[in-house]
């Protein structure tokens, strides 16, 4: 039976998990996302509102050229040698994933340097720009009277990633 290789176009199935077994993503039709944001059925839709990165609604194998940069080069390597049929377990540790949490990257914006009609909420997933019109991305973490405090950490960012991993075919 051939076994994969670098360089070799695959087909995986795999199952993302955090330490505690919540499922970030899958390419599984039968596993349920957690990630917040994705329970509505317009998960997947051009209605979505749970972001780019979701991962729900997003189901079917998944096809990658094994050395190419297009997965975490962990799982790149741990396709390498195995054959169709075999799963694997791989752990990414926080700081190979999505870096560790920093909290220096958690900031306060007086309520008024910001627009009179932004009504953030907590857990709202925002982009700002500045003068320049360089965007970045943030996560809306505490609301109150004189400021909002916003996150520019990853979501998943501090969290060692879990990845069950299955080479479906060697195309």
């Amino acid at each position: 039976m051939a076994q994969a290789k670098n360089g070799d176009k695959v087909k995986i199935n795999y199952i993302g998990s955090l330490e505690d077994g919540t499922v970030f993503d899958s390419t599984l039709e039968d596993s349920e996302c957690e990630t917040e944001g994705c329970e509505s059925d317009d998960c997947g839709t051009d209605d979505c509102d749970c972001g780019d990165d979701c991962g729900c609604g997003e189901t079917g194998p998944m096809e990658m050229t094994i050395g190419a940069g297009e997965f975490f080069p962990q799982i790149e390597e741990a396709l390498i040698g195995m054959v169709a049929g075999e799963k694997k377990s791989v752990v990414i540790p926080a700081k190979d994933a999505f870096g560790e949490y920093d909290t220096e990257k958690v900031f306060n914006v007086p309520r008024s340097d910001m627009p009179e009609d932004l009504k953030p909420e907590v857990g709202d997933e925002l982009t700002l720009s500045n003068d320049d019109d360089e965007e970045i991305d943030v996560t809306v973490v505490e609301v109150n009277d004189d400021s909002v405090t916003f996150d520019t950490n990853h979501p998943l960012a501090g969290e060692d990633l879990t990845f069950e991993i299955e080479l479906l075919e060697i195309l």
